[in-house]
């Protein structure tokens, strides 16, 4: 009986979110540089997630998915998803400093997944799916801790962030066919199941500027 429930739920909840996306516009990077350019890279779970995420919001031109973290050079998929890397899925964010500011992305970050899950998101499981934030200079890294200490002062969770705080060293861009994996693939179960219902839920959770 468990078994028979959980297949209805798991049909209306499909239905649900085809529903939900086939009224939803994907926001997209762009590759034309814009002046005041800064860039800011995060990990959050799956980095199809985390490019929808950022690109939706005013002053963010482009979010490229790949990996930060590990000790090897030029990884691919297959290798970080093994966990031998040390790599996590992360998005590098094209920004500009006079429409955003580095605080808002923090918070958006912070906004758009549970910090306090240890090596996962969800049913990603993984250090290459862990919650990482990586900073350039001494400033941003006082911008991460202060939004960690307002989250955890005011109690949003019942257990720790464990949120890594790490300085910034390479960045290596993931294969062509994860860059804007949603929308070219919205058909996808695990973004009709998955991806969109955490950005529907990311645009209700995070009171920010986002594009029209």
């Amino acid at each position: 009986m468990k078994n028979v429930v959980a297949i209805i739920a798991l049909v209306i909840f499909s239905s649900c979110a085809q529903s939900q996306s086939s009224n939803l516009k994907i926001p997209q990077g762009s590759t034309t540089k814009t002046a005041n350019e800064a860039v800011a890279t995060f990990g959050e779970g799956c980095f199809w997630h985390a490019e929808i995420v950022f690109q939706s919001l005013v002053g963010v031109r482009d979010a490229v998915s790949g990996y930060a973290g590990g000790s090897v050079a030029n990884p691919d998929y297959e290798t970080v998803c093994s966990g031998s890397t040390g790599h996590a899925e992360v998005v590098q964010v094209y920004y500009d400093t006079t429409k955003i500011t580095y605080e808002t992305l923090v918070k958006a970050f912070f906004a758009s997944m549970d910090p306090t899950e240890l090596n996962r998101q969800g049913n990603d499981e993984g250090t290459q799916y862990r919650s990482v934030a990586f900073y350039r200079n001494d400033k941003e890294k006082q911008i991460i801790e202060a939004e960690i200490k307002r989250i955890t002062d005011a109690k949003k969770y019942s257990h720790k962030i464990v949120t890594q705080v790490v300085p910034f060293k390479n960045f290596y861009t993931a294969e062509d066919y994860h860059q804007e994996y949603i929308y070219h693939h919205p058909e996808n179960p695990y973004v009709q199941n998955v991806s969109i219902p955490d950005y529907l839920e990311f645009r209700k959770e995070y009171k920010g500027n986002f594009k029209k």
